[in-house]
């Protein structure tokens, strides 16, 4: 990468969302010249509301992200709206965004999140959000003793049908493409404990009307009526840049996270994960804690090397 054009900063924040809102405020307050790097693609994007947030239950996610982008602003920490494309690390760490401009900072925050893949199946990605959803922490409440349909993925998928369970008696697990084979006996007995009817058969697509889920058709054509329909989304990590600078990755069940310490530290010195960078289970309230940590722990770091510079007694004195 060039050294023109560049700007230095204490630290950069690759991803604007709940978690690098979170750790940019801290940076703020904490008078750190740091800037967030905003490609506006949020996972939860989707969503009309999130829940589980104390004080925040049933806010907009863009209406979360404004409030946010307005308050780490007010700490004179830089938004662009733009991309990271390439990392480096040499004496620091230099950033090349889309746009062209270069950045470099004494420490990174990555929490670029995942992407959720979903099945091929006609009616699902349109209705993703509204009544396809795939949390029921996240949804739960709102769609409580409707009508639930579950679309199997893998085996695993009857994990999902016996959580959902809890907030509807009325549950459909659909095979689709797995094998009733595949269900070992203690899944069987669980889903008939639960009550969760279990229907074999590749599924063709969803029946939609009047802007509403009302079934789910299978391929032979019988339609099992249902009003919301939970799928489990294939993760797919945006680890891209963390690759580039060498961290150490650890496969999961829902694709391969960086290996962390309790303050998000990857393997690579000096950089942070945060938020779904680093699993898929983190919630919005997990992303912006995720975040903070993070952020206090740099805050934390760049002192002690600053004084340890000044006494002489860095590794490197």
């Amino acid at each position: 990468m060039s050294d023109e054009m560049s700007e230095q900063y204490d630290v950069v924040v690759i991803g604007g969302g709940s978690a690098g809102l979170s750790a940019g405020l801290v940076l703020g307050r904490a008078r750190r010249r740091a800037l967030v790097v905003d490609a506006g693609q949020p996972r939860n994007a989707p969503a009309a509301h999130m829940q589980g947030y104390l004080s925040r239950d049933g806010m907009p996610p863009a209406e979360f992200l404004a409030i946010g982008r307005e308050e780490v602003a007010s700490y004179g920490v830089e938004l662009v709206r733009d991309r990271a494309v390439r990392v480096a690390r040499g004496e620091d760490f230099a950033v090349e965004l889309a746009g062209g401009r270069t950045v470099r900072a004494r420490r990174l925050v990555v929490t670029t999140g995942l992407k959720d893949e979903l099945p091929e199946i006609p009616g699902v990605a349109e209705r993703f959000g509204r009544d396809v959803l795939h949390c029921p922490f996240c949804h739960g409440w709102e769609v409580r003793d409707e009508r639930f349909g579950v679309l199997a993925s893998s085996a695993m998928s009857v994990h999902q049908a016996l959580m959902v369970s809890g907030w509807s008696d009325d549950v459909t697990l659909f095979l689709h493409t797995v094998d009733e084979s595949e269900l070992s006996d203690q899944d069987l007995r669980r889903l008939a404990a639960a009550g969760v009817k279990v229907v074999p058969g590749e599924v063709a697509g969803l029946v939609v009307e009047d802007d509403r889920v009302s079934g789910v058709r299978l391929v032979d054509g019988a339609v099992h009526e249902r009003s919301v329909v939970f799928v489990a989304p294939r993760a797919v990590p945006r680890t891209g840049l963390l690759e580039q600078l060498g961290a150490e990755l650890t496969e999961t069940p829902f694709g391969a996270y960086p290996v962390v310490d309790p303050t998000g530290l990857t393997s690579v010195p000096g950089v942070y994960a945060a938020g779904n960078t680093m699993g898929f289970g983190e919630q919005v309230v997990h992303a912006v804690s995720g975040g903070y940590r993070a952020a206090a722990a740099i805050v934390g770091d760049l002192i002690m090397s600053d004084l340890d510079a000044s006494l002489d007694t860095s590794p490197l004195g």
